[in-house]
């Protein structure tokens, strides 16, 4: 079986519900603390043995590439000024990964952007790590955990998470087959935003993909859908005539950073999580919550 080293994270949207900051900055390099999301993402991706990224970019999106490269003027600065812990910090994050960049030179929806790593994965089975979604795993990186149900399985797997029944109309929703161990399940198809009495499981894909290669001769030929693009979903559920493809409840948090409060909540997790800015986050916490109160 052929071992996942290879990873792709599209980059490329608008970010619309961050307008106007997504204007002029790529949501994906918003910072968690003083950290980007996108390098919690890379971070995620090393620590599960991927050794090559590539990231799916557009035009606007130069400031990623600038992150995870060198700025040598930078680094002179601070050795001029003996600041090496900060140095330190920004040659490790220049150091990090074998990262490559592809433009996606239209906007046309997920299934697209997947398209445009073809060349770069060839005929590998991959990872695709979205850059909205941000995980913290329980006990080890949530891509990990799915690298290794698929080394055990083969085929492709969707990463995903329990939800109510009243939320399954948010997200795609797994129609399983069987349950071959728990949490993880053969299936037959993918529903998109079902309602509550319609939803074949409790199973919602959350931004963690291992895919086959055979995907890309799906998306080569899918028509568009919702919105004039190609979606990944659809072209998931075509393949499943062909290949086993299986969803597996990763254990982790996960906060979606395409949203405002999501984006807020990891900001406070983080926060809470780092020594060095623990107590401050306590206190503020504790005075807003007073200042409520008293109102």
């Amino acid at each position: 079986m052929t071992m996942i080293k290879k990873a792709v994270i599209p980059a490329a949207g608008y970010g619309t519900r961050f307008l106007p900051a997504t204007k002029a900055l790529a949501k994906e390099m918003f910072p968690i603390i003083d950290t980007p999301t996108i390098q919690y993402i890379v971070e995620e991706a090393l620590a599960s043995g991927i050794e090559e990224i590539l990231i799916i970019v557009s035009a606007n999106k130069n400031a990623i590439m600038d992150h995870f490269d060198r700025n040598l003027e930078l680094e002179n600065i601070l050795r001029e000024k003996n600041k090496n812990v900060e140095l330190k910090i920004i040659t490790d994050v220049s150091n990090l990964a074998n990262i490559h960049y592809i433009r996606q030179k239209e906007q046309l929806g997920l299934g697209h952007a997947v398209l445009c790593a073809k060349a770069f994965i060839g005929n590998e089975p991959f990872a695709l790590l979205l850059g909205d979604d941000l995980y913290v795993g329980k006990n080890e990186p949530v891509l990990k955990q799915l690298i290794d149900k698929y080394n055990t399985y083969g085929g492709s797997f969707l990463g995903t998470l329990p939800v109510s029944y009243e939320d399954t109309q948010k997200y795609g929703i797994c129609e399983p087959i069987e349950e071959l161990e728990s949490g993880l399940y053969k299936l037959s198809s993918v529903v998109e935003k079902p309602k509550p009495e319609n939803a074949p499981s409790r199973s919602a894909i959350g931004g963690r993909y291992i895919l086959s290669p055979t995907i890309f001769k799906y998306l080569e030929n899918q028509p568009r859908g919702a919105g004039g693009e190609i979606q990944l979903t659809d072209a998931i559920k075509r393949m499943m005539a062909e290949e086993s493809v299986f969803s597996y409840d990763v254990v982790g948090k996960r906060y979606d950073i395409g949203s405002r409060i999501g984006y807020i909540e990891a900001t406070l997790d983080f926060g809470l999580k780092r020594e060095d800015v623990r107590p401050q986050v306590i206190d503020l916490l504790k005075k807003k919550l007073s200042e409520l109160e008293s109102k």
